[in-house]
């Protein structure tokens, strides 16, 4: 178990997957180009990564030629918070079989827009964080 200031404990490889199991927004953070952006995404977790939708575009470019990205969940109650972050490499579903497996998964974009494009992120390494919310300890 991680200990730092307050409440705050690592969670486990498990624990993270939940966590993205049972959400479906997070943000992908992609760095191309000298330029690091940041897109808010819906997607689905598989058994060892996340698929994701999107256009052709700029997310799509700066996947292709970045390959490996970040990407974070988190979430929060009165009493908790929490904090999910997978990094690994992104690679778009080009073959026929894997798009027609992607395209049977219930994934569907928020948005009244046509996103065919697949990207999977696979899992190099996952890490959380779990923290207990209270009031700010006295600082002297």
């Amino acid at each position: 178990m991680w200990q730092g200031e307050g409440d705050v404990r690592e969670l486990s490889v498990e624990e993270c997957w939940e966590y993205l199991r049972s959400h479906q927004l997070g943000r992908l953070a992609i760095s191309a180009g000298g330029e690091i952006d940041i897109f808010p995404v819906n997607y689905l977790a598989e058994p060892d990564s996340i698929l994701i939708r999107t256009a052709p575009g700029t997310k799509l470019l700066e996947l292709v030629i970045a390959q490996e990205v970040a990407f974070e969940i988190d979430g929060y109650t009165d009493d908790d918070a929490w904090s999910v972050v997978l990094k690994g490499p992104a690679h778009r579903l080009e073959r026929r079989s894997e798009i027609d497996e992607a395209d049977a998964e219930p994934l569907t974009p928020w948005i009244p827009t046509l996103k065919y494009e697949y990207v999977r992120i696979t899992a190099d390494s996952l890490s959380g964080r779990h923290f207990r919310r209270g009031p700010e300890p006295e600082r002297y």
